[in-house]
């Protein structure tokens, strides 16, 4: 069996943190009988370089480290490619996103605020000065896009422009009819999370996990990479 090693960024949050081994938890019963281990890039341990040493030597792919993080970005090709790089045995599996089921999720939880269906959207994510993380939420933007009514607009919750509350501003100043809603583009609860609760929306949807489609996903990634 091939190991998942399931990389999220970290949080001091205590509710993001359980929210991330929620995941974790949801992933090790679907792939019963194959280690399953949490491990992170910044904030707090165990931290993926050390996890990815744990792990022992064999012939093939004994480990994939799947980050649980929506787009790419410099956690993705700096942090997790260096913890593998030099183990032939462990391979980096791409980031969750983009993927329409990310989008399905979105739409889930948009539901779940009760937002009317032509309201502005601005898709909130983390933000990342990597312009691969950038256009990674830009796909995911125009995904939205395509299943949503109203406008769709994109804001980050940090790194970079434009900033949540820009956006948010950005559509009321622009005559945008009807109302605004920030639609959460994190994973988990957390510091970015309660940025979006100030940024001054009609409605702030909650974040993407926990959720099956987000299982899907990372048990696609681990295949791909090799794992089985």
């Amino acid at each position: 069996m091939t190991a998942l090693i399931a990389c999220a960024h970290g949080t001091r949050d205590e509710d993001g943190q359980a929210t991330i081994l929620r995941v974790v938890e949801d992933v090790r019963a679907a792939l019963a009988g194959t280690e399953v281990r949490d491990a992170y890039v910044d904030v707090h341990g165990p931290y993926c370089k050390e996890v990815v040493a744990e792990v022992a030597p064999t012939a093939g792919t004994s480990a994939v480290v799947v980050p649980l993080l929506l787009a790419g970005g410099y956690h993705v090709y700096h942090d997790i490619a260096e913890a593998v790089k030099r183990r032939s045995d462990v391979t980096a599996a791409k980031a969750l996103g983009p993927d329409p089921r990310l989008i399905d999720i979105v739409m889930d939880r948009i539901r779940e605020a009760h937002i009317p269906p032509t309201t502005t959207l601005i898709l909130a994510a983390a933000g990342s000065s990597d312009p691969r993380s950038e256009a990674d939420t830009l796909a995911a933007a125009e995904m939205l896009r395509a299943r949503w009514d109203g406008p769709v607009r994109v804001g980050y919750a940090a790194g970079i422009h434009p900033t949540v509350a820009d956006a948010v501003a950005d559509a009321r100043n622009n005559g945008e009819d009807g109302e605004v809603a920030v639609a959460s583009f994190l994973l988990a609860p957390g510091f970015f999370q309660k940025r979006l609760a100030e940024a001054g929306a009609d409605y702030v949807t909650a974040p993407l996990a926990p959720h099956p489609r987000l299982v899907e996903i990372v048990l696609d990634r681990y295949r791909d990479a090799g794992g089985s």
